[in-house]
């Protein structure tokens, strides 16, 4: 019965399939692998984008929907129960069944529409690569809800999810990172009079959250070259003919915590300011692969006027965010691909709908804009909104019906340095010192962050010593890999300690506090003292984790240091005989069968965050994984990108890691949003569930 109900869902899908005109929607790849999907409308466009997706990356695509429907435990274990339980948490099935019907645009509905037909029809001619067999056929609220969930894990509610749920939750081995660089520089800052806009998000290289490289174009005026995580209809950044934007994480205060007053002896009711309110109970049923088995796992969440609410062995925390109250975020960023130029943009941003996230923006008419931006209601000033609130009170009980409007941010257009940057640092260092917003003129209930970090303090030393940068001069400043001379990150408050022990105090580990004194602070290649600096930064990074404070300023404890040099110490003697070492020999950039050494370290604008490999090594997972460099002037945009490791996440594609080798020695390669180019020089054509022709063959459209 099961088999032929399955056999019933794939011919169900053949015929939507079958539905679609797919020899009106081309797929073109290049010598590298990338898509370029070309179509006469824009719904078929995405179509034709799903398709591709599935060809690449399918996997991914299907791992995220899996949460949508609390079944990813059932694939991934406990780290996918986990994810599985936050969507529970995070009470997305609710906002979005409630505000779907009104919240988009008919065109964008049928955008949506045809992507869920483009992913339920790849799933129909490949059934061998479902990784559950009751997750399709999918539809339009799915991938919202999927767009919804990552929306709430960028603006980092899975922070205070983690500090109230405890062990639990603080297990999940997925969480974002902190780091992404973006730059725009004007004719005011550049030798050749270009704008120059550097796209360098910090992401997982795989997996869940990892960047897809994409082109679409549609004869309805979508042609965008960019970024997206594999299930996404449309990229998330990138540039058209006319303009482009790069975005960054921020840490303003988005989500608020409640600690709620409960009933003596009512069970699950509290106190909302002169009468009792109930909970409403959320039962989240999920299942977790170990080995052979499904174990069932029933956790109870709940929901409060405040919104979804946790009981922890303190009592009963209620959660409140902005990323759950608007789901149109994937529509604004649909508008923003295809804005023409800063007026049109600025109409699609005044959307407001995007909960979170730096932006920084370049267009060939020689604009640069910077905000940080976010949803924020209006607080009562007399609470602290960075601590955890009296959950008893409509006091802090902030209302939906407002925001606080776009131009209330902070934000820079064309400021006279002719440069904007942001690496998750203070968004009031963000160009030339004079130019740098006040804090102090902005709602403090919006809690900025005003700390910077090892990249914002190398970038701004980098740009300041040129009168004018030169594109190679940009590339320089975007890969340099070099420490602060105090070792300073927001991360932690006193990590130059890590090199100025006493070696007279701690004998034992003399050679080593030797090593630290004698590096430059640089993450080369070839540097032969930040291995073993980097096997100690990366046990104290694992202490930050485990206090649940990895966006707060810490500082550790001497003992703390001394015990991370001796563990690096004894690392380093049992796997390579020596302290000092060519970096490259221990830090990898790996995929599949090859292997190759790669500079970069945390928080140095080369950014890369490594995992344990074998035999002492580490490998890359997180950091620069996307870049994209964009030159415009008059005449349109010159483009260059470069992926960690390939188009395609599949190990029998051709296209699985041959991007690697440029990689690890910051290169990239030529792009073009101009179709007849792309045609000319494709590598192969073909329709969604066609073959390919050979290069250089047009398909009849």
């Amino acid at each position: 019965m099961k088999r032929f109900a399955l056999l019933l869902m794939l011919l169900a899908q053949l015929t939507a399939w079958a539905q679609i005109d797919v020899s009106r929607i081309d797929i073109v790849r290049d010598s590298f692998g990338v898509p370029h999907i070309f179509a006469p409308t824009d719904e078929e466009v995405a179509y034709g984008l799903a398709w591709a997706t599935g060809e690449d990356d399918f996997k991914t695509a299907q791992e995220l929907l899996l949460v949508v429907r609390g079944k990813l435990g059932e694939v991934n274990g406990k780290n996918g129960a986990i994810l599985d339980f936050m969507y529970y948490i995070l009470d997305v099935d609710h906002v979005v069944e409630e505000q779907y019907e009104t919240a988009y645009s008919p065109k964008f509905k049928k955008i949506l529409n045809h992507y869920a037909q483009g992913l339920n029809a790849y799933a129909a001619a490949h059934p061998e690569e479902l990784l559950h067999k009751k997750l399709f056929p999918i539809n339009e609220k799915d991938l919202v809800k999927s767009y919804t969930l990552t929306l709430a894990m960028l603006a980092n509610v899975y922070i205070d999810i983690q500090k109230i749920f405890g062990d639990f939750i603080a297990d999940y081995e997925g969480s974002l990172p902190e780091g992404s660089n973006a730059f725009a520089y004007s004719s005011k800052k550049t030798t050749d009079g270009k704008a120059y806009l550097i796209v360098n998000s910090h992401q997982p290289l795989q997996g869940l959250f990892s960047w897809y490289e994409v082109h679409v174009c549609s004869e309805e005026g979508w042609n965008f070259l960019g970024g997206t995580f594999p299930g996404g209809a449309a990229p998330f950044l990138g540039t058209n003919e006319n303009l482009g934007w790069a975005n960054t994480l921020n840490h303003p205060d988005f989500t608020d915590v409640y600690k709620l007053q409960m009933h003596p002896t009512d069970k699950l009711k509290y106190k909302f300011d002169d009468g009792w309110e109930t909970l409403e109970p959320i039962v989240a049923k999920v299942k977790v692969k170990v080995g052979f088995l499904k174990i069932p796992i029933k956790k109870t969440f709940y929901r409060s006027k405040y919104g979804p609410t946790i009981k922890n062995d303190n009592g009963y925390y209620s959660l409140r965010f902005v990323s759950g109250l608007d789901i149109r975020a994937s529509e604004q960023t649909y508008r923003m691909n295809k804005a023409s130029n800063y007026t049109e943009f600025m109409e699609a941003m005044k959307m407001q709908a995007h909960p979170c996230t730096n932006l920084i923006y370049a267009d060939r008419e020689d604009n640069i804009y910077y905000i940080s931006n976010g949803l924020f209601p209006k607080r009562n000033p007399k609470y602290n909104w960075t601590g955890v609130l009296p959950g008893n009170t409509s006091e802090t009980l902030w209302s939906t019906d407002y925001f606080y409007p776009l131009d209330s941010l902070p934000q820079y257009l064309n400021p006279k340095a002719g440069y904007l940057f942001n690496t998750n640092n203070t968004c009031f260092n963000a160009t030339g010192p004079l130019e740098n917003l006040d804090h102090t003129k902005f709602n403090p209930t919006f809690s900025y962050e005003l700390e910077d970090n090892n990249r914002s303090i190398r970038a701004q030393e980098l740009i300041s010593q040129y009168d004018r940068v030169s594109y190679e001069d940009v590339k320089k400043i975007k890969f340099d890999n070099i420490f602060n001379e105090y070792l300073f990150t927001s991360g932690c408050e006193n990590l130059f300690m890590l090199t100025a022990l006493d070696p007279a105090k701690y004998p034992d580990i003399a050679d080593a506090i030797a090593v630290g004194r004698d590096w430059n602070r640089s993450s080369d290649v070839d540097n032969k003292e930040a291995a073993f600096l980097f096997f100690a930064f990366y046990e104290l990074s694992a202490k930050l984790v485990e206090r649940a404070s990895i966006y707060e300023c810490n500082a550790f404890y001497e003992a703390e240091y001394v015990e991370a040099l001796r563990n690096a110490k004894k690392h380093m003697l049992k796997h390579f005989g020596t302290l000092r070492v060519p970096l490259g020999d221990v830090q990898k950039l790996v995929r599949g069968d090859k292997v190759l050494p790669v500079g970069g370290g945390p928080d140095v604008l080369g950014a890369n965050t490594t995992e344990p490999y074998k035999n002492g090594m580490r490998k890359s997972f997180v950091g620069d994984s996307y870049i994209m460099m964009c030159q415009y002037n008059k005449d349109g945009v010159e483009i260059e990108t470069i992926h960690s490791y390939g188009a395609s996440s599949k190990p029998d594609s051709p296209h699985y890691n041959d991007q690697m080798d440029l990689f690890v020695k910051n290169e990239f390669k030529p792009m073009t949003l101009d179709k007849a180019t792309i045609y000319k020089d494709a590598k192969r054509i073909y329709h969604p569930g066609g073959t390919g022709t050979p290069a250089g063959i047009t398909l009849e459209k």
